[in-house]
């Protein structure tokens, strides 16, 4: 809460051609706007567009602030809404308060250990056979993002829905796809043609076919994630409306496979940079002693899990966590306005000198237990956001991403030619702009 004491925070006065150069800086370079913001005016930056209030906060302690949000000071429905709300509405990113702690409660079954190692003994032979197709020494590249993003929708169906999607796997990548690149699109209006009007249409392609398979898994007793929600129930016998299961469905899937599909191809392109890492990275799983990726085995696979969170210090899937501010509050020793658009920057955090050491460098070391630079701060390190809202799925995306990497080690080298540095696209998700082609050689 604020004290009517301490100074009001003001907005920044640009002209309009520097407000627009900025906009655009903001889509097109998250990192780069943000430290050109951080370095002009400091740890919190307000910014008035017509009727609207923008204030970006950078730091580990504006995370903390945000993200443990003592008194419920901030709202993610009311952020996302904004957002995204027209094409993922009321997933549970998009929940606050109570409603937000009931729907938690009820996905969190999915989500318990002999759950996640049901998910496991079926993913791994689905994840051997997928990746034992790629090519390899054909002199031509493997496109590493679009091949991950398939294979991990085609995990997510699987481990979700309890199905194959077959011939319509094509078709519902695509509705992803549409619905993810509309829920940030540039011309906010659903006109026929823009991408708005193709993000609602994706999104009752993928309401309608999750519909359609809801009676068969009311009831019944399967353990995909499907059926966990159609028959979870609270203390008092109730349980997901319909509407409630395909849009929890809908939400689930999407940030399983995208976000998932984004760091497995960070890690890949940081692999390749440096083989030496590579390397490192293969002599661990054979260190394991055996073909196949066990459970047990998950946490023997510690630099596996350092370069994991390296790559996603470098590039987090989701550049900027947005709140909106139900109420006036405080921060660093000024007053900021209730209904305003809160911003804070994962991905400025994450290359802020005072908590990592030469932070443009790949170092996987970092997160070791000797050096442990992610525990310079408790928020420092926030890929998965934090507090209330930590990612539901976070331990089974740890666990889907090593699998991946234990059979592409035990199967290949890769690398991309000398002088590559892969295109990102920061918005809306993480992501190369060419794909990421990476050279597949066997290992023989």
């Amino acid at each position: 809460m604020s004290d009517s004491a301490t100074p009001q925070l003001h907005p920044i006065k640009l002209g309009p051609l520097e407000t627009l150069r900025l906009i655009r800086k903001s889509y097109r370079d998250p990192l780069g706007h943000a430290q050109e913001l951080h370095a002009r005016f400091g740890n919190a930056v307000m910014q008035k567009v017509g009727r609207y209030t923008f204030v970006n906060l950078y730091g580990a302690d504006a995370h903390r602030l945000a993200l443990v949000n003592e008194g419920q000071v901030f709202s993610n429905k009311q952020a996302w809404d904004l957002i995204i709300g027209r094409i993922f509405p009321n997933g549970l990113m998009l929940r606050d308060g109570d409603d937000h702690r009931y729907h938690r409660r009820l996905m969190q079954a999915g989500f318990k250990s002999p759950a996640m190692q049901r998910y496991m003994l079926a993913m791994e032979p689905q994840v051997r056979a997928a990746v034992g197709q790629w090519p390899v020494d054909t002199g031509k590249p493997l496109l590493a993002y679009p091949t991950f993003k398939a294979m991990t929708l085609d995990l997510a169906a699987s481990i979700f829905l309890g199905m194959e999607l077959g011939e319509e796997a094509t078709r519902i990548n695509a509705a992803f796809e549409t619905a993810v690149a509309a829920s940030m699109p540039k011309i906010p209006l659903a006109i026929p043609g823009t991408l708005l009007w193709r993000g609602i249409r994706a999104r009752k392609y993928m309401v309608d076919y999750f519909r359609q398979l809801l009676p068969a898994k009311r009831g019944a007793d399967g353990t995909d994630m499907f059926s966990l929600l159609c028959n979870a129930t609270d203390e008092e016998g109730n349980r997901y409306t319909d509407q409630e299961v395909i849009d929890h469905m809908i939400f689930l899937m999407m940030a399983a496979h995208d976000t998932t599909t984004s760091t497995l191809t960070s890690m890949t392109y940081a692999l390749a940079r440096h083989p030496q890492w590579q390397q490192r990275l293969y002599d661990e799983i054979a260190s394991l002693g055996g073909e196949h990726l066990r459970y047990a085995d998950l946490e023997r696979m510690e630099m596996t899990e350092w370069v994991m969170k390296e790559a996603l210090r470098m590039y987090p899937p989701l550049s900027t966590l947005p709140k909106y501010s139900t109420t006036a509050f405080e921060f660093e020793g000024q007053t900021i306005p209730a209904g305003a658009m809160v911003a804070t920057y994962p991905i400025h955090t994450h290359y802020m000198p005072q908590y990592w050491s030469d932070p443009t460098t790949f170092d996987p070391e970092r997160f070791s237990q000797a050096r442990a630079e992610h525990k310079n701060h408790a928020y420092c390190w926030v890929p998965f956001s934090g507090g209330a809202h930590m990612c539901i799925g976070l331990h089974f995306a740890i666990m889907q991403i090593k699998l991946v990497m234990f059979e592409m080690l035990r199967s290949y080298r890769w690398s991309v030619p000398k002088g590559y540095a892969m295109p990102v696209q920061q918005s809306p998700i993480s992501k190369p702009r060419d794909d990421l082609p990476v050279y597949l050689e066997a290992r023989r």
